[in-house]
């Protein structure tokens, strides 16, 4: 998996005052857990936009003063209004310990059901996966090539050894539904069928 570095400094008071002046200079105050101690720091804003504003997941390499820490995104908080970061948790990844993260799902392939005029409905997009970090997948890989219409792809079908899915078996990432001029085609198919 991918890896962000961010770079902060510790914050000597966590008040709400040197919370709010640290705001003020386009700063967010952040917290580490995980380890035997919380680590405050603070981070300038624009270094969260990569981690933050994408689709893909990353780890995060948290560098305060000259300290490296590997990290998972745990929360942020953001203004109601602005919608500048407020605040962020990571949460310390350690190599030997398995994490659980929302990992998205990519779609490769082209769906036989789709060609057809069914209608491709991707009700989970991201799955949560638990796997040690350096078996977490940038993405988990849904191959929709053998989709006919009525037909799903579930959890159980893109099952892979190096991490668990946290989500029932028979949980539906991607199905083809039937749509209206599906059921055209489907007729016209099974005329011609019977006509030969």
């Amino acid at each position: 998996m991918k890896s962000i570095t961010i770079k902060g400094s510790k914050r000597e008071s966590v008040g709400k005052v040197s919370t709010k002046a640290l705001r003020n200079a386009g700063m967010v105050p952040c917290v580490i857990y995980g380890g035997e101690t919380p680590i405050h720091f603070s981070a300038e804003e624009k270094a969260f936009k990569k981690l933050v504003y994408t689709p893909n997941v990353y780890t995060a390499i948290l560098d305060v003063d000259g300290q490296k820490t590997a990290a998972i995104l745990q929360d942020i908080q953001f203004h109601p209004v602005s919608d500048k970061i407020l605040h962020v948790d990571f949460y310390q990844i350690f190599d030997d310990k398995e994490i659980t993260m929302n990992i998205p799902v990519k779609l490769t392939g082209v769906s036989p059901g789709v060609l057809s005029g069914g209608s491709l409905r991707f009700t989970n997009r991201k799955l949560k996966v638990k796997a040690l970090p350096a078996n977490l997948p940038d993405f988990v890989t849904a191959d929709i090539s053998k989709l006919r219409i009525g037909s799903k792809l579930t959890v159980a079908s893109i099952f892979n050894d190096a991490y668990t899915f946290m989500h029932p078996d028979n949980t539906v990432v991607v199905q083809v539904r039937t749509s209206r001029n599906a059921t055209a085609v489907e007729e016209e198919e099974e005329e011609t069928a019977a006509a030969e």
